[in-house]
């Protein structure tokens, strides 16, 4: 199992959704929050994800895909 530390942009489409239990329910990811917030603008986490490495990958497409800015910590 691997970890990962990053902090994510999050664009305001999320901002009413469940963004982080979806990632937790849809991916074998344990995701542990370290800091947030969302303003009526965007929203930004800082977030140490586990999981396997292939895993980790198919999350990072996934939010890539939906507009999601990923920056390693």
């Amino acid at each position: 199992m691997a970890s990962q530390e990053v902090e994510l942009t999050i664009p305001i489409a999320f901002k009413d959704e469940p963004f982080f239990h979806y990632i937790s329910t849809h991916f074998d990811v344990v995701p542990n929050i370290l800091e947030a917030s969302f303003s009526t603008e965007m929203g930004w986490a800082i977030v140490r994800f586990e999981a396997a490495e292939e895993e980790l990958t198919r999350l990072f497409d996934f939010l890539i895909d939906k507009g999601v800015k990923i920056e390693s910590r």
